[in-house]
């Protein structure tokens, strides 16, 4: 975008699981629907912002022509204000893109939720729809839309939050952060749950790589790394509080004698984990939420956190 950075994570992708394996199989799997509904909420959002962006209307010509004059009033704006084939800066702000100013000042704090559902162009909605029904599929029907729902959700929030405290002079939008949340979980599920894999470090460091090459694309520029990491660390608590399964050997030593059975259903360091997580989301949410509305900018207590989200190079700057 020539006047904003709207994108948030455009280049996330989806990822391989197939290296993970249960040991125990009892679980019955939940039909996804949640997921779906998502995706399409998300297309919906996108065709709503398009219809109100109004391109033949509302262009100036500063940067050219609109693009797919075809497609009427949901024509793009043009390529060299943005490349994503989407919207313009300021139509995205009108329809609830994050901005730090209007949600400190303002009082605008509805943005932190609404930022998720909008993207800056078709390329990034659709790197993170097909994202989200790769991971988010199938973690629905591992643990139910209850559960899936509120680590995406809250995942999201927390991506907004932690982008508002570092990127105050730009405008961000898009559902990478609840993305990230998505990854965060798999990963703290597969920790809290060791005893019932199989091919336990194999898949640990698939999981570790593909999440690093997730997080390594957001140092480039115009893309919000803080709802990433934000979003990447909600998810990735809720995981040891809400997916957490029998330890091995639970469910069939229930119909053994009484004095074989295993005795517990979770192990002692399942609920440690458990309750440090607890106290560290309770904590970080509101630590977070009150910087955010006294108006702290995180980068004054953190000289070098701007690097978290942006290097600059040889080829381009960081500047914003």
């Amino acid at each position: 975008m020539a006047s904003g950075d709207p994108e948030r994570g455009t280049k996330n992708r989806g990822y391989n699981t197939a290296n993970v394996h249960y040991v125990e199989t009892s679980d019955k799997l939940w039909t996804s629907w949640l997921i779906p509904i998502f995706v399409v909420a998300n297309i919906a959002v996108f065709i709503v912002v398009m219809y109100v962006n109004n391109c033949p209307k509302n262009n100036l010509d500063f940067y050219g022509k609109c693009v797919a004059k075809f497609l009427g009033r949901l024509s793009f704006q043009p390529l060299k204000e943005n490349p994503l084939f989407g919207p313009s800066s300021s139509t995205l702000e009108k329809m609830g893109a994050l901005e730090w100013n209007k949600v400190v000042h303002e009082h605008q704090g509805w943005r932190l939720i609404t930022s998720m559902w909008l993207h800056a162009g078709v390329i990034h909605l659709l790197a993170n729809m097909l994202s989200l029904i790769f991971i988010g599929i199938r973690l629905e029907q591992q643990f139910g839309f209850v559960r899936v729902g509120i680590i995406y959700l809250l995942s999201g929030f927390g991506g907004s939050i932690l982008s508002s405290l570092f990127i105050q002079r730009n405008i961000s939008v898009g559902a990478s952060g609840a993305l990230f949340g998505l990854l965060g979980a798999m990963l703290s599920e597969l920790l809290t749950n060791w005893t019932i894999y199989a091919n336990k470090i194999a898949a640990l460091m698939t999981l570790v790589i593909i999440i690093a090459i997730n997080l390594a694309v957001g140092i480039l520029p115009h893309v919000d790394n803080f709802a990433h990491i934000g979003g990447f660390l909600t998810g990735f608590l809720l995981g040891f509080v809400i997916l957490l399964r029998p330890q091995f050997g639970w469910h069939e030593s229930r119909h053994l004698p009484a004095d074989t059975r295993v005795k517990s259903r979770h192990t002692a360091y399942q609920y440690v984990l458990l309750l440090v997580a607890v106290v560290l989301l309770i904590v970080g949410f509101t630590v977070g939420l009150v910087m955010l509305f006294r108006g702290v900018n995180g980068n004054d207590h953190c000289s070098w956190c701007h690097y978290l989200s942006c290097v600059p190079t040889s080829k381009w700057k960081c500047d914003n």
